[in-house]
């Protein structure tokens, strides 16, 4: 028995009828369906309800409908010898892409700057740059990272990217470890952050680090919020040490009303919409996985808890 659960009622149900299609041979169920706990072998799920897990003491697998697991892992109810798996890509490696080459083509052609000119008042024109004349930073080389930066590079820009350990992107820089940060974050007018939560990354972005990129610099982070003072940007916002800054995740979400992010002239503030898993490719993905486990082949995109992805 499959249990699949995420806190919409019509999520839910859209899940269930394509799971069932993709496997008739399994039974999906509701958590209202739920009348025998241990008969549940695996979770297809996204933010899951408190205790749940010590619920189904035969569970055998959870597979988590997105690429962040941290929620997952900081769980008290979910035993340590249970497998997480999370989506490879579930179509949001085009999605992010899509999202950072946004911020970043709104940096080359000031976009930013004549919005709050708009605001003013003001009719006047700046200077061109050329997407070879940008240098951008991206954090973060995983999947959804690699794509990234090879989407930034294909347009033209100057690109880095980091990752905690030495890794090769064909074309894009890559630096790694506290001296390849330094030196990406120095050398970076956009930094677009795409890094998961892991105890690692966790505070990662903080005032000195943000002070480190260069004057006029752009932060766009789109990893997770807990990677980010925010505090410290704002401070180097209102300082004008950064010019702007796109963010579409955040310490506490719902983004709080009142919250200075909200209404700060350089800030764009986006309600977590980056990356969004696409539900046929998620069900397509996860199938595959329920296939292999059932066959005794191992499943793919399992997490490495002491890694934290």
């Amino acid at each position: 028995m499959i249990l699949i659960h995420t806190p919409s009622a019509k999520e839910v149900a859209a899940y269930l009828k394509l799971f069932r299609a993709a496997l008739p041979q399994h039974r999906f169920i509701s958590l209202d369906e739920m009348t025998q706990p241990e008969a549940v072998q695996y979770v297809i799920t996204w933010g899951p309800p408190p205790a749940l897990f010590a619920r189904l003491p035969k569970l055998e697998a959870v597979f988590a409908l997105g690429a962040g697991v941290d929620k997952l892992l900081a769980r008290d109810d979910l035993a340590a010898g249970v497998p997480i798996y999370r989506l490879l890509d579930g179509g949001m490696a085009l999605q992010m892409s899509e999202y950072v080459r946004f911020g970043v083509l709104s940096y080359q052609r000031h976009m930013d700057v004549y919005r709050r000119q708009q605001a003013a008042g003001v009719w006047k024109m700046l200077a061109p740059k050329l997407p070879a004349e940008v240098r951008v930073g991206v954090l973060g080389l995983g999947e959804i990272g690699s794509a990234v930066a090879l989407a930034l590079a294909a347009d033209g820009y100057r690109v880095s990217g980091w990752s905690r350990s030495a890794k090769q992107v064909a074309g894009i820089r890559c630096l790694h470890g506290d001296d390849g940060l330094a030196e990406l974050l120095a050398g970076s007018e956009v930094l677009a952050c795409v890094l998961p939560s892991t105890p690692q990354t966790q505070g990662l972005l903080n005032e000195q680090r943000l002070a480190a990129l260069p004057p006029g610099a752009m932060l766009i982070n789109a990893g997770r919020g807990d990677l980010l003072d925010e505090d410290a940007l704002l401070a180097l916002l209102d300082s004008g040490h950064l010019r702007c800054a796109q963010l579409d995740v955040f310490a506490s979400e719902p983004l709080p009303h009142g919250h200075r992010l909200w209404q700060h002239p350089a800030v764009t503030v986006t309600p977590h919409i980056a990356a969004i898993t696409l539900r046929e490719e998620a069900v397509r993905q996860i199938a595959a996985n329920l296939e292999r486990l059932a066959t005794g082949d191992a499943a793919q995109g399992q997490v490495l808890r002491e890694r934290g992805y």
